[in-house]
């Protein structure tokens, strides 16, 4: 002591010693201009000690050691870590959260207080949850950031490991300044991107000299009544520190047997190892294995045994069986122990697999290439004209077949990889126990490749293979069946760290299983037939090959030829077998040139009361959008919904797109590239939840929950609307091909376009005012588009002609729209005509002229007919005068006095009445004498 002992202290960046009694510690003064410093020795009292070490010129600001070692600041040299301890060199490691580390800060705020106004929001009890081996972030609506400043003296990076598998929560990193100032960073360095369920991403984005505070910030939203899934957060490593002045102790459960480690390795099973141990203790049998210690192991129970369905044997026979559950970690050999049942009776074994013969072993053997099976006969040659149907049918699970394999995994890094995490059960295959109740169970089946028929690979659809699976879920507690696909170069499940042990979570939920029935894949490569289905032959000649058929041919069932599907059908996937496979478009749609989809060119025709009504919805074609809101979620966030609404032309192209994570939406041309960086949908018509900018404290609007609403265009029809005025309304359906659970026939869609001249020609898109969402049910959206574009074209059935006075021999017609117009485009209006006519005062002189004409006639009319009258007059009262008292009428060659006589004969009247006395004695039949000449015989007239 005397002399000086020098002692390493952690967790402080010096070294302290004694030296005449005096505590001090070594440091590094700050870096000058040329990147110099110096190394002082600095009591921790001040003004206690003397005789102090000199200051003599330290490392430079860069220098730092490799992995594995410290430097030692008495001698300033690296020095290898010793056994149990490891050291990055320049960087720092965060991978044991029984707590949070410290420097590491989890501040949760609430900066939306809604329409309320509610400040006090129950987010005090949010924050990021330290949980072994990894961080899990808040579930709620709060907004949570986990923080870390560090200080670095040249540039790094930080990496990270995390989980992140549900878009209903915003999860974004960024770095700040020692001012406050957020560092410049891209959209892909700043939002996460989703991972797949169980499957750990890795993060990394570089560092600037100087300080760096790091966030890891999460805000759940709860739009809908479902909890949010945590993000999950672990081994954080940051690069760039000067130097490391101590190593870091190897954690329980790790150990690191050899100096200069870099890393610490876990311990093997049944073992354990305290903190900065250099080798790993072994458990007793008894007991079971730990990270700091070994535990007793429990009775076992029926919850560590499982059972299974033995090989055929030679015989043709299985058995069911019961096996422990592996690693085992039960006792039999204590009181309350279970032991394994006994094996179960014998039976038949099930028939092979569709594709697969048994050729009398106890073994099922794919059907050679070119045969086909049902699973019972023996495979046989498909007939002529038709070709093996490729794929996979397992229906029956004797054993697992080859192509399938199962493992276990588990989130928080415990080894279940050695158990199977699916069991075959005869007439399905089982999700297996695992070895807690938060692992994965994985059955996988590898799929070389996608081939399709020879006939159909001319095609244009997108589909070249199809999954179909049948299960049942039976559980008691919320567990889910996920179905996932990689590719050989993307694992589903890997891991760049060491697997640590931490002891092994209760079973609880034993019996909760998963039962798959049945898999089907078509087209599969390498695959097996269990049928035959018709091709394209190059002719009818016995031994002909099949040919693929171009795109948008059917194979017709008389003559196996490729023929071309009438206009406007469509082939549905890739059964083109028959005349019936090409289905019709809907009303007002026509499908493409490769007959592969239906879709609206913007075009409609329709008949009504003997007119022909055309539209043109060209104006319409381009992306149209609307906002409806605000809504508040139960804590009080705001937010939009956005629709983007593609609809027609395009060929068929799906030409609207709504992304998740978005962080410019001002910018309309969205670029692929950044495409790829979020998750995004393209179809006709979709919805995106929108997080304005000012409601969380974000500093962009935030994009998610973003679906498909109608990717398959099902038609248009027309339907006439009385409002006030005659106003037509056009009806386009469409629906999304993805159900939901609460859809399960997808989601529909009905846009309504209506007819309106008062609108522009875009025309204004809104939402129904009873269902302001766009939706009362979830499954049906109804949107109304009003235009001017949306009305008929115009024809001559809707103007009218209209004459002018004619002036100056010239008259003018006008032709004027009827009211109300109700039609754009089309006809044109006739241009004004001028043609020649006569003046008003010529006709008006004809007029007159015929009119006195006429006048004339009629008086000299009149006067003949008054002489003619008195004519008659005078010759009746000659007639009444010759008649006798007795009204009797003498013999008389005729009745009266005819014309022609003579009218010169002498009248005497023996009385004169008047005219109406005349008409009176006609209606009372009276007589009247009439004296004639005596050269004539008495005549007598009855009256």
């Amino acid at each position: 002591q005397h002399n000086g002992c020098i002692l390493a202290l952690s967790p402080a960046v010096c070294l302290c010693g004694f030296r005449s009694f005096c505590l001090y510690y070594f440091e590094y003064t700050e870096c000058d201009s040329t990147g110099s410093r110096w190394r002082v020795a600095i009591p921790h009292n001040q003004g206690m000690c003397s005789g102090l070490p000199d200051p003599v010129r330290g490392t430079d600001c860069t220098f730092s050691c490799e992995a594995g070692e410290f430097l030692e600041m008495s001698a300033q040299q690296c020095t290898q870590c010793a056994a149990g301890t490891y050291s990055l060199g320049s960087g720092i490691r965060f991978d044991e959260w029984d707590d949070i580390p410290a420097g590491f800060t989890s501040l949760a705020t609430y900066m939306d207080n809604g329409p309320g106004g509610d400040e006090a929001l129950t987010c005090s009890n949010s924050t990021w949850t330290p949980q072994g081996n990894y961080m899990e972030s808040n579930r709620d609506e709060c907004t949570v950031s986990l923080i870390y400043a560090v200080h670095l003296k040249k540039q790094g990076s930080v990496s990270f490991e995390y989980q992140y598998v549900d878009n209903n929560v915003f999860f974004e990193f960024f770095i700040q300044n020692d001012q406050c100032q957020e560092m410049d960073q891209s959209s892909d360095q700043k939002w996460i991107k989703l991972t797949s369920n169980g499957e750990w991403g890795t993060h990394t984005v570089s560092l600037k000299s100087g300080t760096n505070i790091l966030y890891w910030r999460t805000t759940g939203i709860l739009v809908g009544a479902k909890i949010v899934k945590p993000v999950l957060l672990r081994n954080i490593q940051i690069e760039g520190v000067a130097y490391t002045s101590e190593c870091f102790q190897c954690k329980p459960g790790t150990f690191s047997r050899t100096p200069g480690s870099s890393t610490c390795e876990p311990c093997p099973r049944n073992t354990y190892s305290s903190k900065g141990a250099s080798s790993c203790t072994p458990c007793d049998k008894d007991k079971e294995y730990g990270s700091a210690m070994c535990r007793e192991k429990p009775a076992c129970s029926e919850k560590d045994y499982f059972q299974i369905h033995t090989a055929c044997d030679s015989e043709g026979k299985t058995q069911i069986i019961y096996k422990w559950i592996e690693p085992k970690i039960c006792v039999e050999n204590v009181t309350g122990a279970m032991t394994l049942p006994p094996s179960g009776e014998r039976k038949k074994c099930p028939p092979c697999n569709p594709g697969f013969y048994n050729n009398d072993t106890a073994t099922c053997s794919p059907c050679p290439p070119g045969t086909f099976s049902d699973g019972v006969k023996e495979c046989q040659k498909c007939p002529a004209g038709t070709e093996p149907a490729l794929g996979y049918e397992y229906k029956w699970w004797n054993v697992l077949p080859a192509n399938m394999k199962t493992s276990c995994f588990n989130v928080g890094n415990s080894k279940c990889d050695g158990m199977n995490g699916w069991e075959v059960a005869g007439d399905h295959i089982r999700s297996g126990a695992g070895s807690s109740d938060n692992d994965y169970l994985i059955l996988n089946l590898r799929i070389p490749g996608f081939k399709l028929p020879t006939s159909v690979t001319g095609t244009t659809g997108t589909e070249f293979g199809r999954i179909t699976f049948i299960f049942e879920t039976i559980c008691s507690a919320d567990c889910e069946l996920y179905f996932m696909m990689v590719r050989d170069s993307e694992p589903p499940w890997s891991s760049s760290t060491p697997f640590s042990s931490p002891p092994p979570q209760t079973r609880q939920f034993v019996n909760d299983i998963v039962k798959i029935y049945s898999i089907t894949v078509t087209n599969a490569l390498g695959g097996v037939a269990s049928t035959c289905h018709a091709c394209a032959l190059v002719s009818q000649q016995s031994g002909s090959s099949c040919v693929p058929c171009p795109a948008g041919h059917y194979i017709d069932k008389d003559t196996n030829r490729c023929k071309e599907c009438p206009p406007n059908t469509y082939l549905s996937g890739h059964q083109i077998y028959g005349k019936e496979s090409c289905l019709p478009c809907g009303p007002g749609s026509k499908s493409n040139k490769e007959h592969s989809v239906c879709f609206s060119d913007c075009s409609f025709s329709h008949m009504e009361a003997n007119q022909t009504l055309t539209y043109d919805f060209t104006q319409l074609s381009p992306v149209a959008s609307i906002t409806n809101g605000p809504s508040f979620t139960s804590k009080g966030t705001k937010y939009f919904h956005v629709f983007n609404v593609s609809l027609c032309g395009h060929e068929g192209k799906k030409a609207a797109v709504c992304m998740d994570n978005v962080t410019d939406l001002a910018s309309k041309d969205v670029q692929r590239e950044s495409r790829e960086l979020v998750n995004y949908v393209e179809t006709f018509i979709c919805q995106s939840t929108i997080i304005p900018s000012d409601g969380r404290g974000f500093r962009t609007a935030l994009s998610s929950q973003s679906i498909s609403l109608a990717d398959i265009f099902l038609g248009e029809i027309q339907k006439q609307l009385w409002d006030r005025r005659e106003w037509w309304d056009m009806q386009k359906t469409e629906k999304s091909s993805s159900a939901t659970s609460s859809c399960d026939r997808g989601r529909n869609t009905v846009i309504k376009l209506r007819c309106n001249p008062e609108k522009s020609a875009r025309g204004e898109l809104t939402l129904p005012r009873k269902c302001p969402a766009g939706t009362c049910d979830g499954c049906t959206f109804y949107f109304l588009w009003e235009s001017a574009n949306a009305c008929p074209r115009c024809t001559e059935a809707d103007f009218h002609e209209i004459e002018g006075a004619c002036r100056d021999g010239i008259q003018d017609k006008h032709y004027v729209w009827n009211e109300p117009k109700l039609c754009t485009k089309g006809v044109p209006l006739p241009a004004k005509k001028t043609t020649p006519c006569e003046s008003i005062d010529f006709w008006l002189k004809v007029g007159a002229g015929i009119g006195a004409f006429m006048a004339v006639l009629l008086i000299a009319l009149t006067c003949y007919f008054w002489k003619k009258n008195k004519k008659l007059e005078y010759k009746y009262s000659r007639l009444v005068m010759t008649a006798n008292k007795e009204c009797e009428l003498p013999a008389a060659d005729s009745c009266a006095i005819m014309e022609g006589e003579d009218n010169d004969d002498e009248v005497v009247y023996s009385n004169k009445p008047s005219l109406l006395g005349k008409l009176k004695s006609i209606a009372t039949k009276s007589c009247e004498s009439v004296q004639l000449k005596p050269s004539s015989a008495e005549r007598w007239v009855c009256g």
